[in-house]
């Protein structure tokens, strides 16, 4: 089965796995998968080979209403909530769109949130009118610079500086896979204005600056190659000298943590849906495939270990998505679920990497050749074990919020 074929599959229903909600999360679920079929499962190969997307799909997503889902009216946005935004990448990826895609073209679901929360003060309102407003309306791409070189998962520990001079912070240092960071705009960055970068002193010193494309010493170091997520450029930025108006400031100074730690959970849950929507298409396109291809004079499908093979993956499927969507309805109601977030996250990686797995094992060959669909799936879905918190990291966080740590 050809990629071409695979993605004229019309959703995730073709494996039986049907993702139900209101009729309005259904329908906005089928607007999604509508638009990636038509805007992007003709393009996705070249733009898997390009390593970046056409900036023209922004306006294009923007247009159709996809953007800004999840973003409030007085934003810019689209309204609804976590649950809404989960739904849209339900649909895309029921289109035959990618973890890829998704990374890249939703940037902005890392990028604002922080700059949108702070909107409430006449600084803040200000910022959502330069980045926000623009960004969900297609014209800018926006960026989140959190990693460094030098570090991963611990956040107290940056180093790259802001010093304040005069109605300027003069930045210097460097981050590291930074999703999108070759194409963007503006880079919401996290930075040292005061603390220490020892372990368990700096969580007080860190802030949020917003530093805009072109501006002097700021520059992309180059343009990082991957093993999956393909059509998502991913860049090491430099900071040297950089001059950022104090006007760029998110939020109060050295509230950078705390903004940071609350996005979080929005960012693992993000995560958790595309480990099990991915699950959902690479099930939907293996149990496609299976009942086509025939072996031994009979379709694949007829042979026992298939079927139970298929069986296994949707439960899992089932498993990882309800839960997803329990802990995402729980945040949406106000409740905090921080551990709730990594146990959803490393439910769907574990049933992402084991469903398209298999996926790729009943396609056999075909299935390992670059350009099908479920071995772009395969590659993909190991980034999500890393992102948001490495799965031992989130266990470790667990352990603790859970009280078994002792």
């Amino acid at each position: 089965m050809s990629a071409s074929s695979t993605a004229a599959l019309p959703s995730a229903l073709s494996s039986g796995v049907v993702f139900t909600g209101t009729p309005e999360r259904d329908a906005l679920r089928e607007a999604a998968a509508a638009f990636t079929r038509r805007e992007v499962a003709p393009h996705l190969d070249a733009w898997e080979d390009a390593g970046a997307l056409p900036r023209e799909l922004h306006r294009a997503a923007a247009k159709a209403g996809l953007i800004g889902v999840g973003f409030a009216e007085e934003v810019g946005g689209d309204g609804g909530t976590l649950v809404d935004s989960l739904t849209v990448t339900e649909g895309i990826f029921d289109g035959g769109g990618s973890g890829g895609l998704i990374a890249s073209l939703f940037t902005h679901g890392i990028a604002l949130p922080h700059i949108a929360a702070a909107g409430h003060t006449p600084a803040g309102a200000d910022l959502v009118d330069r980045f926000v407003r623009p960004t969900l309306a297609g014209e800018l791409i926006g960026s989140l610079a959190i990693t460094e070189p030098d570090g991963g998962s611990d956040v107290a520990s940056i180093r790259t500086t802001a010093v304040r001079d005069g109605d300027h912070y003069v930045v210097n240092g460097a981050k590291t896979f930074i999703t999108s960071g070759t194409r963007a705009d503006f880079v919401t960055t996290a930075v040292r204005t005061g603390g220490s970068f020892e372990p368990g002193k700096g969580h007080g010193g860190v802030s949020l600056l917003v530093v805009e494309a072109g501006t002097p010493g700021f520059t992309v170091d180059r343009k990082l190659e991957k093993l999956g997520w393909h059509c998502s450029d991913t860049a090491q930025l430099s900071y040297v000298d950089v001059r950022v108006p104090v006007a760029n400031l998110v939020g109060e100074e050295g509230s950078g943590f705390v903004q940071i730690a609350q996005q979080f959970v929005v960012e693992r849950l993000g995560l958790a849906v595309q480990g099990y929507a991915a699950a959902a298409r690479a099930l939907a396109l293996a149990a496609t495939y299976a009942s086509e291809r025939q072996t031994f004079g009979k379709p694949l499908a007829t042979r026992q270990v298939i079927r139970h093979k298929l069986v296994e993956m949707r439960r899992q499927v089932e498993v990882a998505r309800t839960y997803t969507h329990a802990v995402a309805a729980r945040h949406d109601a106000g409740e905090q679920v921080i551990a709730e977030a990594c146990l959803a996250k490393e439910t769907a990686v574990k049933t992402a990497e084991h469903v398209c797995h298999e996926a790729v094992q009943i396609f056999g060959g075909a299935g390992y050749m670059r350009g099908s669909e479920v071995e772009r799936h395969y590659r993909d879905v190991r980034l999500l074990g890393i992102g948001g918190g490495a799965n031992e990291v989130l266990a470790d966080l667990s352990a603790r919020l859970l009280g078994y740590a002792g």
